[in-house]
Parts: structure tokens; C-alpha cells; sequence
């Protein structure tokens, strides 16, 4: 009997022990799943969605999770720009863009697509015919049609906004549209022509002319008067992006203000497609390394001004939240930034809301505090 009664002790002890390490279990998974801590998109549901600019093979990192944790929508940084995805005339490769496209799909994620027609990462076939001269006019359109028709057709289950056109306005004060190989062989007609094809493919998609710089009141007034040309010629044209590349010194408050208030009055959608902010000073043309970088520590008062911007940025966009429909980061955690490389290469920079480790930096906080 006693024997017995033992036994019995023993197997509700094992089971109680079995409860416990489940319950514990069962707690340490709701703690650690994607789904049941808040993140970013969590704090903004009420505003506009959230997004980051991804690799496929950060996707397959530790970073994917805190993607899922985090944001609610995609952008792929480079697997969807002509050059990669179209690299030869009668070639495409597809994996990189397809594994992007089925990570949105499988966890049921917005995905911005980028870019339909730029003068970076074009591959050079796309200009020259079978003896390396310039093509016509024509046939440098019929190219871009089909290139648009074709990746958009491909992912328009999925993609809910492309950025059809980037960067065709000039730097320079007193030149319009940058001087570019599709400026040069088709004047302008061809930024009229890349969004007709890609409502033409997808009539559902939105349709978003992109640039940066766009504080500058110089060019922001030359973006506003081409997005006005398109709208007057009935254009289907959705929405401006501001890409976002700012740094802990620019823009000021009341400069971006001015900004969102101006391109607001365009009636159009405005999203912030690729947003860092630099820890050093803005410089916008590349340069050597000097002995001057040697510093590239995140050093506290390199915080102090990053948080500040942060917090003043992100006010700014809750004000603006009826115009703006969407924020995409340019990267996922400062283990890696184009900023690295850009304007001087080799200088660590930390200009995203998550450090090399993953862990949410204090700007984190000042973002989503309000």
C-alpha cells in the first residue's frame, strides 16, 4: 500500500514537473514569437504600415525574425532593380526577387517594389544594339515596356506599390532632368511612358515617382513640378516617394515641415520609402577615408543627436499621417548599412533603430514613445 501511494506520488510529481517545464516552455515561446511582442508596426497600426528594404539572404538570418517582430512591410533593396533581375535581353533571373516575394506571402506582408526604371543599375545591353550603338527611341521603349510588363506581371499578386521612376531630377540648381542615357535617347517622354506600362500590367498597383534630396527646396520644387506635369497629362501617377537619407544634422524641424506640407498639397500619397539617419554630418558626394574618420564608435553623443532627429521626424510624420501612407527603413539593424560604404567607405555608420546585436537602440524608443 505504501508502495503504492509512492507510486502514485511519483507519477503526479513527474506530471506536475511535465506541466511546469510546459508552462514554462509555452511562456518562453509566447515571449520570443514574432507575433506576441510588440513591434513597430504595432505601435504605428493606427498611422501607416512600417517596412524595411531586405536582402533574401538577411531574410534567412536571426535578422528575419526581428522582421517579422517589427515591420509589416517589404522592400526589396536590390533584387528587384533592372540590372540584377534583367541582366541580359533575353535573360532574367528571378530567385533573389521570387524568395523576397514568397517571405511576404508566406507571413502575409505588404511588399513595395523598386525600381522599374532608373539610370543606376541599368545593365547596358539595354541601350546599345547588336553592334553597340545607340538604339532608337523606339526601340529603347518597346525594351522598357516589355522589362515593366514582365516583372510586373510576375509579382502583382503581391506587390501593392512600385516605384516606377527614380531619381530623374537633376542635382545641378539650374538643370531640370539629370542627364541620363534614357534622357539622352528619349527626352522625357520616357517617364510618362514607364507609368503608363506599369498601369497597364497592374492596374491595381500604386504608382510612386521616387528621389532623394527631397529637403532641398531647389529640387523639391523641380519633383513637384514633374509630378504636376504628369498629373496634368493624366498620367497615372499615385504617389511621391521621399527616400529619406538623412542624417543627425538635416533636416531641421521646421524644414521638414515645409517639406511634407509642400508635396502634401499635390493631392498625391507620400510615402518615406528608405529612411536612415546618419550619425555623422550630411555630405552628399563620395570622398576617400581621412585620418579625421578614424572615430566610428556610437559614442554618446553621436546617440543623443540621432535620437533627438528621430523623435523629431517621427512627430512629423504622425502630423502628416493622412498624406503619408507608408515608412520603409533602408536596412534592418545597423550589422549592415549602405551608409558603411557611402559617402566614405569603410566608415562603420549607425544610422538604423537597431544595433549589430539586434537589440533595439535608444532612438527605438523615442520613435515609438508618443
Amino acid at each position: 500500500m505504501i508502495m503504492k501511494l509512492n507510486f502514485k506520488n511519483i507519477i503526479r510529481g513527474v506530471a506536475a514537473t511535465a506541466l511546469i517545464s510546459s508552462m514554462l516552455q509555452c511562456s518562453s515561446n509566447r515571449v520570443s514569437s514574432p507575433s506576441s511582442v510588440k513591434g513597430l508596426k504595432d505601435y504605428y497600426r493606427d498611422y501607416f504600415p512600417i517596412g524595411v528594404a531586405v536582402s533574401p539572404v538577411a531574410l534567412k538570418t536571426d535578422e528575419g525574425q526581428l522582421v517579422l517582430r517589427e515591420f509589416n512591410s517589404l522592400t526589396a533593396e536590390n533584387a528587384m532593380k533592372m540590372g540584377p533581375i534583367h541582366p541580359r535581353k533575353d535573360q532574367y533571373f528571378w530567385a533573389h526577387a521570387d524568395s523576397i516575394a514568397a517571405f511576404a506571402r508566406q507571413h502575409k506582408l505588404k511588399l513595395r517594389g523598386h525600381t522599374l526604371c532608373w539610370h543606376n543599375q541599368t545593365p547596358g545591353w539595354l541601350f546599345t544594339d547588336a553592334n553597340g550603338q545607340p538604339v532608337s527611341k523606339e526601340e529603347l521603349l518597346q525594351r522598357l515596356k516589355d522589362h515593366i510588363t514582365t516583372v510586373v506581371n510576375r509579382y502583382k499578386d503581391v506587390i501593392y506599390a512600385w516605384d516606377v521612376v527614380n531619381e530623374v531630377i537633376s542635382d545641378k540648381k539650374n538643370e531640370y532632368l539629370r542627364d541620363s542615357r534614357w534622357l539622352q535617347i528619349c527626352g522625357e517622354d520616357f517617364i510618362e511612358a514607364a507609368f503608363r506600362y506599369a498601369h497597364e500590367a497592374d492596374p491595381k498597383a500604386l504608382l510612386f515617382y521616387n528621389d532623394y534630396n527631397e529637403i532641398d527646396p531647389v529640387k523639391r520644387a523641380k519633383i513637384i513640378r514633374l509630378v504636376q506635369s504628369l498629373q496634368q497629362k493624366g498620367v497615372p501617377i499615385h504617389g511621391i516617394g521621399l527616400q529619406a537619407h538623412w542624417a543627425v544634422n538635416e533636416p531641421s524641424f521646421t524644414q521638414l515641415d515645409s517639406t511634407l506640407n509642400e508635396f502634401s498639397a499635390t493631392g498625391l500619397q507620400l510615402q518615406i520609402t528608405e529612411l536612415d539617419i546618419s550619425v555623422y554630418r550630411k555630405e552628399h558626394d563620395a570622398r576617400r577615408r581621412q585620418s579625421s574618420d578614424a572615430d566610428t564608435s556610437f559614442s554618446a553623443e553621436k546617440e543623443a543627436l540621432q535620437i533627438q532627429r528621430y523623435k523629431e521626424v517621427f512627430q512629423l510624420f504622425r502630423k502628416y499621417r493622412r498624406q503619408i501612407t507608408g515608412i520603409t527603413f533602408w536596412n534592418i539593424s545597423d550589422r549592415y548599412s549602405w551608409l558603411d560604404n557611402f559617402p566614405v567607405r569603410d566608415r562603420k555608420d549607425h544610422p538604423l533603430l537597431f544595433d549589430t546585436r539586434l537589440q533595439r537602440k535608444s532612438a527605438y524608443e523615442a520613435v515609438v514613445n508618443f
